[in-house]
């Protein structure tokens, strides 16, 4: 009888060894993946560094435009 209640309460709180071996691989699956997308990243930003600095340059003046209406609003606070 003990040994039951004991066991329902590793179950609540989730200690039993297989659970965390699969929580371990879970953990291993998802860092990965993560891996795996940061190298496609930079691999993607190495390839298209020319498109990508067209992109910034391009988004410059439009960054200027909303950083000055938004000073603009607060001047007028």
């Amino acid at each position: 009888m003990e040994e039951q209640n004991e066991n329902a309460g590793a179950k609540e709180q989730g200690n039993k060894p297989q659970d965390n071996k699969e929580l371990d691989t879970k953990v291993y699956i998802k860092i990965g993946v993560g891996l795996v997308l940061v190298i496609l990243g930079a691999w993607a930003i190495l390839g298209w560094w020319h498109d990508l600095m067209t992109l910034v340059k391009g988004s410059v003046g439009l960054f200027f435009i909303l950083a000055g209406a938004v000073t603009i609003a607060i001047a007028k606070e």
